[in-house]
């Protein structure tokens, strides 16, 4: 008899949710963890990153009603803003292992190493399962260059006792210029060092260069092209160096040059499995090579976005395939964003393709300057929007202070395959940004 039904390794997104949900099936179930419970996301990811977020966007939206309304500078003190985001942060792990082991989930600590398809090691004892979820995530990137031990990473960023005055990013995706728009809205100096030719590659250009323009505008330099070959400590701080030579004087590096998957010590080359720095290889029901054993989340080697959102889709999946689903994932269209200000996000057909296919079409909807009062005088705020033949939403680009919650909505009409008539059968609450654009829009879908 095995010890348990269904063991996960590792517990985060891409894990906890079907460990609850069989839980509550019935299910004998177990998570391994060798870090904090709750993964990257809750922890020294997402939700730290918006704690510490959400203050300074408020500064940045203050600025626009000078004169307005609004007088003098509101100021960021970064240590007290630190201390609210462990008040609030640091609880999440205690408190949600104790919520699984109170719930009858059993919650093993180390690290969790397969021998067989059905048995993981962790420390000297072995527990066996019928089914075993992989679900071990991603880290950070390291650059192998002399002074690689002064590079620090995100994890490290979010838990800054303060703010430095120098700060180089070594990378311009996602986390760098996340990370580098916080800074410079304190008012830091700041540099973005990057092997490519542009910043946020995954991103229509159009709005990654409006942001960069802006971050520009506070500041930021930016320096496309360069390779960075050393970091080098000084009596004053730090020095990085490029290939080409470029210098930069600054007082923190970190190094956001992308993640690989958590492959490595997990036993997957004894049974077979086959793994890369990408992840591991699954089909379309989730399964490694070894058919009881699946994975789930940022682990997988797979071409949909990487992030906690789909990890949780992926989890609740695999409970249903346990629970004897047969039916083969299928992904709806995935938002992705930019948490800088303003946010960039992104769903469906992307505009490079629609431009590239005479089967869509692209409508610029400058939203900013047409809902000027409901959108909060944000006049740069603008969408594009991508349509098929028939008239149905199937992608957009949203440049936008909650451009994240814009785009969630237009991910639901993509999603829901809604027309402009069966919008028009909603009533939304009114003013609001998400009204007037959903107005807009019902002029725009197709009216069958």
């Amino acid at each position: 008899m095995m010890d348990f039904d269904v063991l996960f390794i590792g517990s985060g997104h891409a894990t906890w949710h079907a460990a609850v949900a069989l839980l509550q099936a019935g299910k004998h179930v177990a998570i391994v963890e060798r870090d904090l419970v709750g993964g990257t996301c809750t922890n020294y990811g997402c939700d730290a990153k918006i704690a510490l977020d959400a203050p300074l966007q408020l500064t940045e939206q203050l600025t626009r009603f000078n004169g307005s309304g609004v007088k003098g500078n509101v100021t960021i003190d970064w240590p007290s803003l630190m201390a609210y985001k462990h008040q609030v942060i640091d609880p999440l792990a205690p408190s949600m292992s104790q919520m699984f082991t109170k719930m009858g989930i059993e919650m093993i600590t180390g690290d969790g190493v397969l021998t067989d398809a059905h048995t993981v090691k962790v420390g000297e004892r072995s527990y066996t399962a019928d089914k075993i979820v992989i679900g071990t995530g991603q880290r950070p990137a390291s650059l192998n260059i002399d002074g690689a031990e002064y590079i620090h990473d995100s994890r490290e960023f979010l838990s800054l006792a303060d703010m430095p005055q120098r700060l180089t990013f070594i990378g311009a995706g996602v986390i760098a210029i996340e990370f580098a728009a916080m800074a410079a809205t304190m008012g830091r100096e700041v540099h973005v060092v990057e092997f490519t030719e542009r910043a946020l590659s995954a991103f229509d250009k159009t709005y990654v260069d409006r942001l960069q323009a802006k971050l520009a505008q506070q500041g930021v330099q930016f320096h496309f092209g360069e390779a960075v070959n050393a970091v080098t400590k000084t009596a004053e701080g730090l020095t990085v160096t490029t290939k080409a030579g470029l210098t930069i004087q600054t007082d923190y590096v970190l190094g956001a040059t992308g993640r690989v998957a958590n492959v490595e010590n997990l036993g997957l080359e004894e049974l077979g499995i086959a793994a890369s720095r990408r992840g591991i290889p699954v089909n379309d029901h989730l399964q490694t090579s070894v058919p009881n054993i699946y994975a789930s989340g940022d682990i997988i080697d797979k071409k949909q976005p990487k992030l906690t959102p789909t990890a949780t889709f992926e989890s609740n999946y695999i409970a249903g395939q346990i629970l004897g689903n047969t039916e083969p994932i299928s992904y709806p269209a995935i938002p992705s964003v930019v948490f800088a200000m303003p946010r960039i996000a992104e769903v469906g057909v992307t505009l490079a393709t629609a431009q590239a296919d005479d089967e869509y079409h692209t409508q610029v909807v400058p939203f900013g300057k047409q809902l000027a009062f409901e959108y909060k005088h944000a006049l740069d705020a603008e969408m594009t929007l991508v349509f098929d033949h028939a008239g149905d939403l199937v992608g957009a680009s949203v440049y936008a202070d909650d451009a994240e919650e814009l785009i969630n909505v237009l991910t639901m009409v993509i999603n829901g395959h809604f027309t402009g008539s069966q919008l028009r059968q909603q009533i939304f609450a009114f003013p609001s940004s998400t009204s007037g654009i959903l107005d807009l829009l019902a002029g725009m879908l197709s009216q069958a």
